[in-house]
Protein backbone atom coordinates (compact mmCIF):
# COMPACT_ATOMS: atom_id res chain seq x y z
CA UNK A 1 0.00 0.00 0.00
CA UNK A 2 1.44 3.20 -1.36
CA UNK A 3 1.80 5.82 1.55
CA UNK A 4 1.69 9.54 0.40
CA UNK A 5 4.27 12.60 2.54
CA UNK A 6 1.89 15.51 3.31
CA UNK A 7 2.97 18.74 2.10
CA UNK A 8 3.23 20.12 6.08
CA UNK A 9 6.18 17.78 5.80
CA UNK A 10 7.56 18.80 2.52
CA UNK A 11 7.37 22.93 3.69
CA UNK A 12 9.63 22.13 7.31
CA UNK A 13 11.86 20.79 5.42
CA UNK A 14 12.72 23.23 2.80
CA UNK A 15 12.46 26.31 5.25
CA UNK A 16 15.24 26.02 7.48
CA UNK A 17 18.15 27.15 5.50
CA UNK A 18 20.37 25.92 8.07
CA UNK A 19 19.69 22.42 7.89
CA UNK A 20 20.38 22.67 4.30
CA UNK A 21 23.85 21.37 3.60
CA UNK A 22 25.85 23.91 2.15
CA UNK A 23 23.76 26.89 2.89
CA UNK A 24 25.38 29.54 5.65
CA UNK A 25 23.18 32.33 6.97
CA UNK A 26 23.76 35.67 5.62
CA UNK A 27 26.21 37.66 7.80
CA UNK A 28 24.90 40.52 10.62
CA UNK A 29 24.11 44.07 9.08
CA UNK A 30 27.34 46.42 9.91
CA UNK A 31 26.60 49.50 12.05
CA UNK A 32 28.33 52.57 10.48
CA UNK A 33 29.97 55.37 12.51
CA UNK A 34 29.54 58.52 12.20
CA UNK A 35 31.94 61.30 12.14
CA UNK A 36 31.77 64.28 14.70
CA UNK A 37 30.75 67.03 13.49
CA UNK A 38 32.10 70.47 14.38
CA UNK A 39 29.65 71.25 17.12
CA UNK A 40 31.31 68.44 18.72
CA UNK A 41 33.59 69.63 21.64
CA UNK A 42 36.17 66.76 21.25
CA UNK A 43 37.41 68.39 17.80
CA UNK A 44 37.89 71.84 19.39
CA UNK A 45 39.60 70.26 22.30
CA UNK A 46 42.53 68.92 19.57
CA UNK A 47 42.60 72.26 17.69
CA UNK A 48 43.48 74.00 20.88
CA UNK A 49 46.27 70.94 22.02
CA UNK A 50 47.86 71.61 18.10
CA UNK A 51 47.95 75.35 18.47
CA UNK A 52 49.12 75.27 21.53
CA UNK A 53 52.06 73.47 20.43
CA UNK A 54 53.10 74.95 17.46
CA UNK A 55 53.06 78.73 19.92
CA UNK A 56 55.78 76.40 22.64
CA UNK A 57 57.72 75.20 19.52
CA UNK A 58 58.00 79.02 17.96
CA UNK A 59 58.82 80.26 21.66
CA UNK A 60 61.49 77.59 21.93
CA UNK A 61 63.14 78.46 18.90
CA UNK A 62 63.27 82.18 19.31
CA UNK A 63 64.88 81.46 22.56
CA UNK A 64 67.83 79.38 20.94
CA UNK A 65 68.38 82.47 18.45
CA UNK A 66 68.42 85.29 20.87
CA UNK A 67 71.70 85.54 21.20
CA UNK A 68 74.65 87.74 20.19
CA UNK A 69 78.71 86.63 19.08
CA UNK A 70 80.38 89.34 21.28
CA UNK A 71 84.48 89.00 21.14
CA UNK A 72 86.09 87.21 24.07
CA UNK A 73 90.15 87.31 24.82
CA UNK A 74 91.77 83.69 24.31
CA UNK A 75 93.79 83.86 26.98
CA UNK A 76 94.72 85.95 30.22
CA UNK A 77 95.95 89.37 29.03
CA UNK A 78 97.22 91.55 32.02
CA UNK A 79 97.60 95.41 31.95
CA UNK A 80 99.22 97.43 29.42
CA UNK A 81 98.39 94.48 26.74
CA UNK A 82 97.84 94.97 23.53
CA UNK A 83 95.37 92.53 21.98
CA UNK A 84 94.82 92.32 18.06
CA UNK A 85 91.98 90.13 16.28
CA UNK A 86 94.45 86.94 16.91
CA UNK A 87 94.17 87.32 20.63
CA UNK A 88 90.41 86.72 20.57
CA UNK A 89 87.51 84.79 19.64
CA UNK A 90 83.72 84.77 18.65
CA UNK A 91 81.15 83.37 22.08
CA UNK A 92 77.46 83.76 21.34
CA UNK A 93 76.14 85.06 24.47
CA UNK A 94 72.41 86.11 25.51
CA UNK A 95 72.18 89.32 27.60
CA UNK A 96 69.05 89.13 29.84
CA UNK A 97 69.24 92.76 29.59
CA UNK A 98 69.40 94.14 25.57
CA UNK A 99 71.34 97.45 26.78
CA UNK A 100 73.96 95.49 28.63
CA UNK A 101 75.48 94.31 25.05
CA UNK A 102 76.47 98.50 24.21
CA UNK A 103 79.24 97.56 27.03
CA UNK A 104 80.87 94.80 25.12
CA UNK A 105 82.44 94.46 21.60
CA UNK A 106 79.87 93.03 18.69
CA UNK A 107 81.80 89.99 16.53
CA UNK A 108 79.98 91.80 13.15
CA UNK A 109 81.33 95.17 13.69
CA UNK A 110 84.38 96.23 13.02
CA UNK A 111 87.30 96.46 15.58
CA UNK A 112 89.83 99.25 16.12
CA UNK A 113 93.20 98.43 15.36
CA UNK A 114 94.68 98.35 18.48
CA UNK A 115 92.99 97.36 21.65
CA UNK A 116 95.38 98.72 24.77
CA UNK A 117 94.20 97.04 28.23
CA UNK A 118 93.71 99.41 30.85
CA UNK A 119 93.74 96.75 33.58
CA UNK A 120 93.62 92.37 33.25
CA UNK A 121 91.41 90.17 31.65
CA UNK A 122 90.87 86.49 32.10
CA UNK A 123 90.92 83.48 29.41
CA UNK A 124 87.43 83.40 28.18
CA UNK A 125 85.89 86.87 29.35
CA UNK A 126 83.93 89.40 26.91
CA UNK A 127 86.25 91.94 26.59
CA UNK A 128 84.35 94.91 28.09
CA UNK A 129 85.16 98.89 26.39
CA UNK A 130 85.76 99.74 30.10
CA UNK A 131 88.88 97.62 29.69
CA UNK A 132 89.90 98.99 26.74
CA UNK A 133 91.48 102.54 26.49
CA UNK A 134 91.62 104.44 22.84
CA UNK A 135 95.21 103.90 22.62
CA UNK A 136 98.45 103.06 24.41
CA UNK A 137 98.14 104.08 28.03
CA UNK A 138 99.47 107.70 28.05
CA UNK A 139 101.65 106.98 31.45
CA UNK A 140 102.93 103.40 30.42
CA UNK A 141 105.93 102.79 28.06
CA UNK A 142 107.22 99.52 26.50
CA UNK A 143 110.22 98.32 27.90
CA UNK A 144 112.62 95.95 26.40
CA UNK A 145 114.20 93.40 28.62
CA UNK A 146 116.97 91.04 27.48
CA UNK A 147 117.06 88.03 29.82
CA UNK A 148 118.88 84.36 29.88
CA UNK A 149 116.46 81.93 29.33
CA UNK A 150 116.85 80.12 32.08
CA UNK A 151 115.76 82.83 33.98
CA UNK A 152 112.27 83.19 32.64
CA UNK A 153 109.71 80.58 33.22
CA UNK A 154 108.62 78.78 29.81
CA UNK A 155 105.20 79.83 30.99
CA UNK A 156 105.84 83.51 30.02
CA UNK A 157 104.05 84.69 26.90
CA UNK A 158 102.55 87.55 25.40
CA UNK A 159 99.61 89.05 28.21
CA UNK A 160 101.13 86.85 31.08
CA UNK A 161 102.15 89.54 34.68
CA UNK A 162 105.59 89.04 35.79
CA UNK A 163 107.79 91.08 38.53
CA UNK A 164 111.50 91.22 37.97
CA UNK A 165 113.70 90.52 40.50
CA UNK A 166 117.43 92.41 39.72
CA UNK A 167 120.43 90.99 41.95
CA UNK A 168 124.30 92.21 41.23
CA UNK A 169 127.28 93.58 42.72
CA UNK A 170 127.20 97.65 43.19
CA UNK A 171 128.39 99.73 40.88
CA UNK A 172 128.59 102.93 41.10
CA UNK A 173 126.50 103.11 44.29
CA UNK A 174 123.89 105.81 43.08
CA UNK A 175 120.52 105.04 44.94
CA UNK A 176 119.20 102.10 45.74
CA UNK A 177 121.46 100.52 43.11
CA UNK A 178 124.03 98.75 45.44
CA UNK A 179 122.56 95.35 46.03
CA UNK A 180 126.00 94.00 47.07
CA UNK A 181 125.56 90.50 45.62
CA UNK A 182 122.23 89.63 48.07
CA UNK A 183 119.35 88.39 46.58
CA UNK A 184 116.19 91.49 46.37
CA UNK A 185 113.57 91.03 48.78
CA UNK A 186 111.52 93.07 46.57
CA UNK A 187 110.66 92.92 43.15
CA UNK A 188 112.08 95.70 40.93
CA UNK A 189 109.11 95.45 38.77
CA UNK A 190 105.80 94.52 40.13
CA UNK A 191 102.88 92.55 38.68
CA UNK A 192 104.13 94.35 35.14
CA UNK A 193 102.32 92.69 31.77
CA UNK A 194 104.54 91.31 28.77
CA UNK A 195 103.26 92.85 25.82
CA UNK A 196 105.67 90.28 23.74
CA UNK A 197 107.88 87.78 24.23
CA UNK A 198 109.05 84.99 21.69
CA UNK A 199 108.46 81.19 22.36
CA UNK A 200 111.61 79.04 23.58
CA UNK A 201 111.80 77.66 20.23
CA UNK A 202 112.87 80.63 18.79
CA UNK A 203 115.45 81.51 21.35
CA UNK A 204 116.90 78.03 20.86
CA UNK A 205 116.94 78.02 17.39
CA UNK A 206 118.52 81.27 17.06
CA UNK A 207 122.16 82.65 17.64
CA UNK A 208 120.69 85.22 20.47
CA UNK A 209 121.79 84.10 24.09
CA UNK A 210 118.87 86.08 25.68
CA UNK A 211 115.27 85.74 25.47
CA UNK A 212 113.92 89.38 24.21
CA UNK A 213 111.10 90.36 26.64
CA UNK A 214 108.97 93.85 26.24
CA UNK A 215 106.96 94.66 29.25
CA UNK A 216 104.27 97.58 29.86
CA UNK A 217 105.71 99.78 32.52
CA UNK A 218 104.57 102.70 34.21
CA UNK A 219 107.05 105.64 33.26
CA UNK A 220 107.93 106.74 36.67
CA UNK A 221 108.63 102.78 37.22
CA UNK A 222 110.64 102.66 34.25
CA UNK A 223 113.19 105.41 35.30
CA UNK A 224 113.70 103.97 38.55
CA UNK A 225 114.17 100.41 36.99
CA UNK A 226 116.89 102.07 34.69
CA UNK A 227 118.56 103.79 36.77
CA UNK A 228 118.77 100.39 39.40
CA UNK A 229 120.08 98.20 36.62
CA UNK A 230 122.70 101.02 35.35
CA UNK A 231 123.81 101.22 38.63
CA UNK A 232 124.84 97.11 38.92
CA UNK A 233 128.00 95.93 37.65
CA UNK A 234 126.52 92.60 35.50
CA UNK A 235 123.29 92.62 37.23
CA UNK A 236 121.50 89.39 37.10
CA UNK A 237 117.24 90.10 36.05
CA UNK A 238 114.68 87.33 37.01
CA UNK A 239 111.31 86.99 35.56
CA UNK A 240 108.37 85.95 38.18
CA UNK A 241 105.58 84.41 36.56
CA UNK A 242 102.58 85.57 38.80
CA UNK A 243 99.36 83.10 38.60
CA UNK A 244 96.75 83.44 36.20
CA UNK A 245 93.19 85.33 37.73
Amino acid sequence: MARTLGNSSAVSATSSPASTPGVTAPPPQAIRVSRPGWRDPRLWVGIAIVAACIVAGARLLGSADDTVAVWAVKADAGAGAVLNRSDLQADRVHFANPSDLAGYYRADTALPDALALTRGVGGGELLPRSAVASGPASDEVQVPLAVDPVEVPPGVRSGSVVDVYVAGGSGSGRGEAATGGATPAAPALSAVTVVAAPGLDDVFGSTQAKRQLTLAVPEKRAQAFFGLIGGLDDPTITVVLRPAG
